[in-house]
């Protein structure tokens, strides 16, 4: 194992701190609607359409949690849903569901690159692909144009 990096003399400036937590909580309230949104494009393109019970299966929650989750993504826009029907993306939904899909690939490529196996690459990359900022996935893919 690596020796950890010893912790720096100098504190960071109350300023940054508060930026970085102010992130991070914005990153996690945004991960459940990018999780939702990927899953359903993906449900859609390989079955047609996006179900309640498949969408619950897939997310590994129950189809309470789901409901909630898809009454919110249909106030911010993201969703169609009407009871017993599949569920279907707005423009909005596909869009960020295009977006979140190329995060995703754009990091497990880079992790792979790295010499990361792909397991672990994509059980990483689910993950990391919320946290990414748009400076370091562009720097990643610059990194893997450079071959």
């Amino acid at each position: 194992m690596p020796p950890v990096p010893k912790p720096s003399a100098r504190p960071r400036p109350s300023a940054q701190q508060a930026e970085s937590l102010r992130r991070s909580r914005r990153d996690r309230a945004s991960e459940t609607a990018q999780d939702y949104v990927e899953a359903i494009a993906d449900l859609a393109a390989a079955h047609g359409e996006a179900r309640l019970v498949d969408l619950a299966r897939r997310l590994g929650v129950t189809h309470v949690t789901v409901n909630r989750t898809l009454s919110r993504l249909q106030q911010a826009g993201f969703v169609n849903t009407k009871p017993y029907r599949a569920i279907f993306l707005t423009d909005s939904g596909r869009k960020l569901a295009a977006e979140c899909k190329r995060r995703h690939e754009t990091v497990a490529a880079f992790l792979r690159s790295l010499g990361v196996s792909e397991k672990a690459a994509e059980l990483d990359a689910e993950g990391m692909e919320h946290h990414v900022s748009p400076e370091t996935l562009a720097a990643f893919e610059k990194q893997l144009a450079r071959g």
